[in-house]
């Protein structure tokens, strides 16, 4: 029998399988960049919509400007309150009403010089649902409409309400001095607030204040029984004018803003 010899492979044979193995290689390697980089896209797409669907939620968060707040005014509310006029002689006075859509009310008296110049401001405020802002900043705020300026203490007067704490501007510029004042009220929850410029010296402030606040008097409770009693104990209390004038140094040098003067030599 005539033995068979082994003929060896042909080397195109063996590299043609090689080439294809390398190539689908080369499209599976292509295939699985393709398929993260659409993933990525996709992630990175789908976290862009979750965050600009947040952004109305974050606006809402974000604090609301004094000038954005939801107070609009009432022209058919009813005054609650009357004053009598400060000063009768080139005076104008205008009384506005301000509500919230979560039930705050705010009383306003306004008092303008016969030029047009703001003299004095009393606010009555009611709050209802609605968050209240800083006292303190928001008389700053009515004192200096075109910007932010800080308050300090001018010390306190009594009224038919009480003690009143007075505020006066931390700097003062080459503007007349104004002095303001705040007294908050627990039941019911009330805060009367204002300032004036009437008065050529603190003493003299001091006596518009406590005359302004002395002459309020009460309209109408509505439903609230308890301002009723309030004003009614006020009332006991009131003093006139007179009253409320310059004080003496003997009896105000403790209430008082200033250093107290002292008399004699040490």
């Amino acid at each position: 029998m005539r033995p068979f010899r082994a003929v060896p492979a042909a080397p195109h044979h063996t590299r043609i399988p090689s080439a294809l193995t390398s190539f689908v290689d080369e499209v599976y390697a292509t295939l699985s960049r393709l398929f993260a980089y659409a993933a990525a896209l996709a992630l990175f797409g789908g976290l862009g919509v979750h965050l600009w669907r947040q952004l109305p939620d974050v606006t809402a968060m974000a604090p609301v400007p004094a000038a954005a707040a939801h107070w609009s005014p009432a022209a058919r509310a009813a005054p609650a309150f009357a004053i009598s006029r400060l000063d009768p002689r080139d005076k104008t006075e205008t009384y506005e009403v301000l509500r919230h859509p979560l039930g705050g009310r705010k009383d306003i008296f306004r008092w303008a010089e016969a030029e047009g110049a703001p003299a004095a401001e009393l606010e009555i405020y009611r709050p209802g649902e609605e968050s209240m802002g800083p006292a303190v900043t928001e008389i700053a705020g009515r004192l200096d409409p075109s910007g932010v300026r800080e308050l300090e203490a001018a010390g306190i007067i009594d009224s038919k309400f009480g003690s009143v704490t007075l505020l006066r501007p931390a700097r003062r510029d080459g503007d007349r001095a104004c002095l303001g004042f705040l007294k908050q009220i627990d039941a019911p929850d009330l805060r009367i607030s204002g300032w004036t410029c009437q008065g050529a010296s603190l003493p003299a402030q001091r006596a518009a204040i406590g005359c302004m606040l002395n002459r309020l008097t009460l309209l109408t409770s509505g439903s609230d029984p308890r301002l009723a009693e309030l004003f009614a104990h006020a009332e006991l209390k009131r003093t006139g004018c007179a009253a409320a004038g310059p004080p003496t140094l003997s009896s105000d040098w403790v209430l008082g803003s200033e250093n107290p003067r002292l008399r004699g030599g040490l």
